[in-house]
């Protein structure tokens, strides 16, 4: 039975675990903001692999657009093999690592450490090599994570980084935004039904891509890396913008398109590639709270169908947190069920 898979348990795990986080690290996340506005930093350097380096993706948006903060990914390979470390300046360096042992992760922080820079770690181990290198650490608050796919450790770094955007921005909206997510992924978690019937039509598909912007192209990474783990399917993840730049020419008859197309700012955006996508004959998989961008797919998936009555899942002003947390366990969901039936 897939209620009996560790997978499947933790995924459900999630609005608990976020539940944590939001209780128990804002004291730590208040301090390192103060810290940041304290040194006058304008530059964050992300650390991570495979799921927390999709994370890091997150982070790139939110802390951009909401703290006008630029914000890079780390080329650990420069110091574990090349050993030539770039100058880091008056940065902060984020090592994000569910396990905190990863050695190229490490030695990023350990050269920012050396550089004298300020650093912070956001891990599951709280007494790992990675946490016991850093200024700062935040814990993800997981609990044991036997599944090989991470789910609860991936949103649950995507709420460390909308707490940390929050505390920098000081926004009360923000926070009271924050607030809600558990509730909102508790709910999108009872559309598992809906999606077992949604999902038996590509029980056998062997390749797609997966379509994401903005905040959303970090969902796009990880859902693509999920249908590969699980599904062993070829799956390529992109932004619109990207794909419009040659891989449109992979689509065929019938080739799967999923795109994550939730309302707001980019919707006119992929509202427009969907329509070259429909003229190009590809099939649309929507995920989405717009009734606009549903109905321009040819599989209409309405993460607000089970919330019409007393829950409606609003747009926060903050896209990147409710927004962006709310959805992922809706692409999980897909995933799971699907890759249970292949197996």
């Amino acid at each position: 039975m897939l209620e009996d898979t560790y997978l499947y348990k933790e995924i459900h795990e999630q609005p608990q675990v976020l539940k944590s986080v939001i209780e128990n690290e804002k004291p730590k996340i208040a301090s390192l903001a103060s810290e940041i506005n304290s040194r006058g930093i304008d530059t964050v350097i992300i650390a991570a692999r495979g799921t927390s380096d999709n994370a890091g993706r997150y982070a790139q948006y939110l802390l951009g657009a909401i703290n006008g903060l630029l914000v890079a990914l780390a080329t650990p390979s420069l110091f574990t093999i090349y050993k030539k470390p770039p100058r880091f300046g008056n940065s902060l360096v984020v090592g994000i690592s569910q396990s905190g042992k990863s050695p190229d992760i490490v030695a990023v922080l350990k050269e920012a450490s050396r550089q004298d820079v300020l650093t912070a770690a956001i891990t599951n181990e709280t007494e790992s090599e990675l946490a016991g290198t850093a200024d700062f650490v935040i814990d993800l608050h997981a609990g044991i994570e036997r599944s090989v796919a991470a789910t609860k450790t991936y949103t649950s770094e995507l709420m460390a980084i909308a707490q940390l955007s929050a505390a920098l921005a000081e926004s009360a909206q923000m926070e009271a935004d924050i607030q809600r997510v558990p509730e909102v992924i508790q709910q999108t978690l009872l559309m598992d039904k809906i999606i077992e019937g949604i999902v038996q039509r590509y029980r056998y598909m062997r390749e797609c891509v997966v379509i994401g912007r903005g905040y959303n192209y970090a969902t796009a990474f990880e859902m693509a890396l999920k249908l590969k783990e699980l599904t062993y399917t070829i799956v390529e993840p992109y932004s619109s913008a990207d794909f419009m730049h040659g891989p449109l020419a992979v689509l065929e008859h019938g080739f799967p398109v999923i795109v994550i197309a939730p309302s707001g700012v980019m919707k006119p955006e992929l509202k427009r590639f969907i329509e070259t996508l429909d003229l190009r004959k590809a099939e649309v998989i929507v995920i989405s709270d717009d009734q606009e961008m549903l109905a321009d797919a040819q599989v209409r998936w309405n993460c607000r169908s089970r919330f019409r009555n007393g829950f409606r899942r609003s747009q926060p002003s903050c896209p990147g947190s409710s927004s962006q947390c709310a959805w992922l366990p809706c692409a999980i969901m897909i995933l799971i069920n699907r890759g249970q039936s292949r197996r």
